[in-house]
């Protein structure tokens, strides 16, 4: 059965894109890397490519794609399977891995989204990007070595693999070197254990460009600090490119060997930092373009608001408010948005914020003493409806937003409801003082300044 699972598994993954809608993106993306490792028993053991598609994909195939990969496997098959998803590091764990060997092509283990016309510029992140752009089109010309750093999930890796892909397709006889520095390191213990230091370091020290990501996993490990100390000045020597990542700068990694220190400081240092509020929403809106997913501006407004450390959860926060739409078989509102990522909203300290639909809600529901679901809700009793209308009206006066786009943002309301909800507040603005002096206190939290 295993070879009929492995010869119609192609059949399956078309099956399920055409079934389910799924993108041309999403399915070169998400599925291909896809493959049958096993079947035990009833169960499917499917390999995720995480050489291809990176570990942290596991979650996200599983939570996003889990059920209708089992459906697909039923209606082609006729049978019924579980299935439980492995990555393929972790099972070829005992064997060697020639994915993960560099050569002339590093397409196999380079995410393909990964790239420079994929990455979103923004104030956060312009020089790095500026940068890389220069190393990639003149290595070892300018910038050498590049150290790029920030924290978590702000992109750094994007920008080293977009590095590698201009490269490789720009400059086809360049040997590239992608890895992370967890990788180089279990390589060298490798090399130890099987009496192949020579073989190691003539494959590292032979690279054209060598790009070692999360430099940071290395510090405590003092083999792996010398051998890479001296794959770097052999490296630099020839006047070959080395591009490095760290979730911080290299004087502030303070158990490294002071001679690494010293040479990661020799080319440029830039940061990352993370996404301001207008990056965020470009961010979201190219996401959405490039999957083509209907989703209204306001809600790409208020998880770009709501969402602020970093891109990487910006994203994830998007797919769950798509995937609890699809689960609930509902329309995506402000409602649901804001039960999505409930999870995915941070605090802040800050007091300016940008004046979006979503912050104007959240701060009506705070003076009223209600939650911004209330707000966007149905329900029309007069404690919560007539916050509501209030709401609208502050929307209409601060934002640049149609009647049409206000009405579809609180739950799907028309045109003329939107209108009555103007109307009334601003006809009792005339002739009732409590309800002047509220909207003033509300105006005065939304915009203090």
């Amino acid at each position: 059965m295993e070879n009929v699972i492995k010869e119609k598994w192609n059949d399956i993954l078309k099956y399920m894109k055409e079934e389910y809608s799924i993108t041309d993106v999403a399915y070169r993306t998400w599925l291909l890397p896809l493959s049958v490792c096993s079947i035990t028993g009833n169960t499917i053991i499917i390999c995720v490519d995480d050489f291809k598609i990176g570990a942290a994909s596991l979650d996200f195939i599983k939570n996003k794609y889990e059920t209708f990969l089992r459906t697909a496997i039923a209606e082609v098959t006729g049978k019924d399977y579980e299935i439980s998803f492995e990555l393929k590091s972790r099972i070829n764990d005992n064997t060697k891995v020639t994915i993960n060997e560099p050569s002339h092509d590093l397409y196999g283990i380079l995410n393909p989204k990964y790239t420079f016309e994929t990455f979103v510029i923004g104030s956060n992140n312009s020089l790095a990007h500026a940068a890389a752009v220069a190393v990639s089109e003149n290595p070892a010309e300018v910038y050498n070595p590049l150290f790029i750093y920030g924290g978590v999930g702000l992109g750094k890796t994007h920008l080293m693999q977009s590095i590698a892909h201009h490269i490789l397709e720009m400059q086809k006889g360049k040997k590239v070197i992608y890895i992370t520095s967890e990788a180089f390191t279990n390589e060298l213990v490798q090399s130890i254990r099987n009496n192949k230091n020579d073989e190691f370091r003539q494959k590292y020290r032979s690279a054209d460009v060598l790009l070692i990501d999360d430099i940071q996993f290395i510090i405590n490990k003092k083999s792996t600090q010398e051998e890479f100390f001296f794959t770097f000045n052999a490296l630099y020597e020839s006047k070959k490119q080395i591009i490095i990542s760290s979730d911080r700068p290299p004087k502030e990694m303070d158990i490294l060997d002071e001679r690494l220190s010293s040479r990661f400081q020799m080319g440029l240092t830039v940061d990352i930092s993370a996404p301001d509020y207008e990056t965020r929403l470009s961010i979201l809106t190219k996401r959405v373009e490039d999957n083509a997913i209907n989703i209204e501006y306001s809600i790409l407004q208020l998880i770009a608001e709501k969402v602020t450390s970093n891109v990487r959860l910006l994203a994830a926060a998007l797919d769950k408010v798509i995937a609890l739409s699809r689960l609930k078989h509902k329309e995506i509102t402000m409602e649901l948005a804001l039960e999505a990522i409930h999870d995915y909203i941070e605090d802040t300290n800050s007091n300016k914020k940008a004046i979006t639909l979503s912050y104007i809600v959240d701060v009506v529901a705070e003076h009223y003493e209600l939650t911004s679901q209330e707000i966007f809700s149905k329900n029309r009793t007069a404690k919560i409806a007539y916050p509501r209308h209030i709401a609208i009206y502050l929307c209409k006066k601060y934002l640049d937003m149609s009647l049409t786009e206000i009405g579809k943002s609180f739950g799907g309301r028309d045109h003329t409801t939107i209108i009555n909800s103007i109307n009334r507040i601003e006809k009792e603005l005339k002739s009732d003082p409590i309800l002047d002096d509220n909207i003033k206190m509300i105006i005065k939290k939304i915009n203090p300044c």
